[in-house]
């Protein structure tokens, strides 16, 4: 149980504790919980290009001739979900991108450089990767299939409508 003590301790410091202050403290403190981007509620991150995406959004859009405003969610969603795999697929190469910058050979021996060809040497970073990155990689994999699973399923879901017949 919390004495009265404790609780007037922590009202004190409470008030000292005001938060950020300047604009920059302010917005780096908004971001507190996104960590990675893949679950993020907002599909465009800071340092991703909100004009690419919207002309990304534009050419997913003209594969699907939407006629209701669920069709039109439905598509604006599977939007975002393949510009998160677009992100997996970049954390992923920066991942194996980083793994070969600090590990110039595996524990074989063998070095990624004098690997002859370039399945050799992904599969020698991958290895070396998947017991260095104390679990990143496994975490990067559940959520891409996560990604995966909701696209297939949006786009069930986009036949199936779109198999109902015109609507009255």
């Amino acid at each position: 149980m919390t004495s009265f003590k404790q609780i007037e301790a922590n009202r004190q410091n409470a008030l000292k504790a005001t938060g950020p202050k300047t604009h920059a403290g302010k917005q780096r403190s908004s971001r507190n919980a996104v960590r990675h981007g893949l679950t993020a509620e907002t599909v465009i991150d800071d340092f991703e290009d909100a004009d690419h995406y919207q002309a990304f959004q534009r050419a997913v859009a003209s594969d699907f001739d939407a006629e209701t405003a669920v069709e039109r969610e439905l598509v604006l969603r599977l939007t975002g979900m393949l510009w998160r795999l677009r992100r997996a697929t970049a954390i992923e190469a920066g991942l194996l991108g980083d793994f070969d910058r600090r590990n110039a050979a595996n524990e074989n021996g063998f070095s990624v450089d004098r690997a002859q060809n370039t399945n050799c040497q992904i599969a020698l970073r991958f290895v070396g990767l998947a017991q260095s990155d104390k679990g990143a990689f496994e975490r990067l994999i559940r959520y891409e299939t996560a990604l995966w699973r909701q696209v297939r399923q949006l786009l069930f879901t986009l036949d199936w409508l779109r198999r109902q017949g015109p609507r009255l």
